[in-house]
């Protein structure tokens, strides 16, 4: 196969040609209505999780991606809001490239190629168009979320062909056009198509396989399978009835929970945890491994309440369950026992903390407080600002250009030893005060836990001050903070936002409101379940309506 390196067909240059420098925000849909008024399609660019998992559901666990993805930009605090306005550098498509020929290698190499193939060529030495036909069009269908065109199959199947007799081998040349496939816009875009909705005149709706991509990638975060597939093909997705089929089906899949994992993930911002820094002289025992581990723990966490049965969504913020490893536990100081074999690779337990710990709940997990803290030292004001912003769906302005840091950062001033007592000297700053009100309080509640996210009652000798204030609720620590958050309804209003925005692939418009403000009495009445949460977004009309451009309903504060 590696005698095909340096091949780049027309077919591939093409694919090239479309993608660089296309944004996805641009990118049309194809038309299938000749009203000038006709709304266009929504364009995404698959997110880098997107790409793995998609990878690994068609091809197995066991392919590395390798590479580097191009940026993945959050909009309105969403990964999947902002996919839809992001492009394909040329440097990036050369990545993509050189990605998709070190999966198709690995996918078509000897140890793996039977579980992929649908058939065995007449030779491995020569072309069988055949067999690449059959492999092609069941494998293009899976990565274009759309039977390939004849026209397409037949280009496949005859660069497969002509590779094959350049390297004398089937299976490189028909890695080649797997490979192609793989850096077309048709798989790196997730392209929309709308139709005319018979339900409102003059109104539009996504047609069936746009209907069957928006639910698959939104319930499991992963290509339509074939049931779905044909459900769409044979406009099953256009009735109440067979709409609400495929629903249920997904919703009984233990696929569900990798696409409830994806929605936390990228609402949370656990991509964060891939950057995080801290100094290695005051925190020594967090690495790579702790925040790779703590990311996990957090995901763990919410999936255990929100995937229970019944379960609430708001008790991630009291919860004392959770999920520990042997060095997850040396970072909360608890006991850990092991009962996995030696040499196996999960060493996951459960684990409860005691009624008197004071952690409760995923705001006092090592993934929240070591993101939203300096490399050195803790930061009430990043805790506060992300649970208002992540949590709450509320805007917190950034702090004006001429703001002096000196008494927040000079934590050895021995008249501010404690970060309370240095933001209050700071906070006296009229254009810092109105911000500092909302957002500190709620971090200082968090201050018994360091920037690594061990456990302290003192800063620098003096005892810490943890009580505040949350919308006339007050608390006096980390657990109580949780409770009122629990309890304030923009927090539970804040999910049902993010959830329809990550499903939409846009933050909803102007139009969609009194959609949305159903979608939060019901969840409420449903008692915060996700699960019900997500049936009625996806067996909603609206969830497929072509509307307008999205204002941005983010609150401001």
């Amino acid at each position: 196969m590696k005698t095909l390196r340096r091949l780049r067909p027309v077919w591939w240059v093409l694919g090239a040609a479309a993608v660089m420098g296309l944004s996805a925000s641009s990118m049309a849909a194809p038309a299938v209505t000749s009203s000038a008024d006709a709304p266009r399609g929504k364009v995404h660019r698959l997110t880098s999780t997107q790409y793995a998992a998609v990878i690994a559901d068609l091809f197995g666990a066991n392919i590395n991606i390798g590479g580097r993805f191009e940026p993945d930009q959050r909009v309105d605090g969403l990964i999947a809001v902002g996919s839809g306005q992001v492009s394909v550098s040329s440097a990036g498509l050369d990545q993509y490239d050189s990605m998709a020929r070190s999966i198709a290698s690995q996918v078509l190499a000897p140890e793996n190629r039977k579980a992929v193939m649908p058939c065995a060529p007449a030779s491995d030495k020569s072309p069988d168009d055949a067999c690449a036909a059959k492999f092609l069009a069941k494998t293009g269908a899976a990565l274009f979320r759309r039977p390939l065109t004849e026209a397409e199959l037949k280009a496949q199947v005859l660069a497969a062909n002509a590779a094959g007799v350049t390297a004398g081998d089937f299976y490189a040349g028909l890695a080649l056009s797997l490979s192609s496939l793989m850096v077309a816009p048709e798989f790196l875009f997730r392209v929309e198509e709308v139709e005319p909705d018979p339900a409102v005149p003059g109104g539009f709706r996504l047609n069936a396989m746009s209907k069957a991509q928006r639910l698959s990638f939104f319930l499991w975060n992963a290509v339509p399978d074939r049931e779905l597939i044909v459900a769409a093909q044979k406009g099953e997705l256009n009735t109440a009835k067979g709409l609400a089929k495929q629903v249920d089906r997904m919703l009984a899949s233990p696929r569900l929970e990798e696409g409830v994992r994806a929605f936390f993930d990228d609402m949370l911002r656990l991509d964060g945890m891939d950057s995080v820094v801290k100094d290695a002289t005051i925190f020594p025992k967090f690495d790579a491994q702790i925040a790779t581990e703590a990311r996990e723990q957090t995901l763990r966490t919410i999936m255990s309440v929100v995937l229970a049965p019944k379960g609430d969504y708001r008790d991630i913020f009291s919860t004392k369950k959770t999920f520990m490893t042997p060095k997850l536990a040396s970072i909360y100081k608890v006991p850990f026992s092991n009962d996995v074999p030696i040499g196996a690779p999960d060493s996951w337990q459960p684990y409860e903390f005691a009624a008197n710990d004071p952690r409760a709940g995923i705001l006092m997990q090592t993934a929240f407080l070591t993101m939203n803290s300096h490399p050195g030292r803790t930061s009430a004001t990043l805790r506060g600002k992300a649970l208002r912003e992540v949590m709450m769906c509320q805007i917190v302005p950034p702090p004006p250009a001429n703001v002096e840091f000196k008494i927040v950062q000079d934590t050895s001033n021995p008249n501010y030893k404690t970060a309370r007592a240095r933001l209050t000297a700071h906070s006296q700053s009229p254009a810092c005060a109105g911000c500092h009100k909302i957002i500190d309080p709620m971090g200082l509640a968090l201050e018994n836990f360091d920037g690594g996210g061990a456990y302290r009652t003192n800063e620098n000798g003096a005892a810490l001050d943890t009580t505040g204030e949350l919308d006339r609720v007050k608390f006096t620590n980390g657990a109580e903070l949780g409770k009122a958050l629990h309890d304030n309804p923009a927090v539970s209003n804040c999910l049902v936002q993010r959830l329809s925005a990550y499903g939409l692939g846009q933050t909803p418009a102007k139009e969609q409101g009194e959609w949305v403000a159903r979608l939060k009495e019901s969840f409420a009445k449903d008692g915060h379940n996700i699960p019900a949460l997500m049936r009625r977004l996806a067996t909603s009309p609206e969830f497929y309506r072509a509307v307008g451009a999205a204002e941005n309903t983010t609150s401001a504060h």
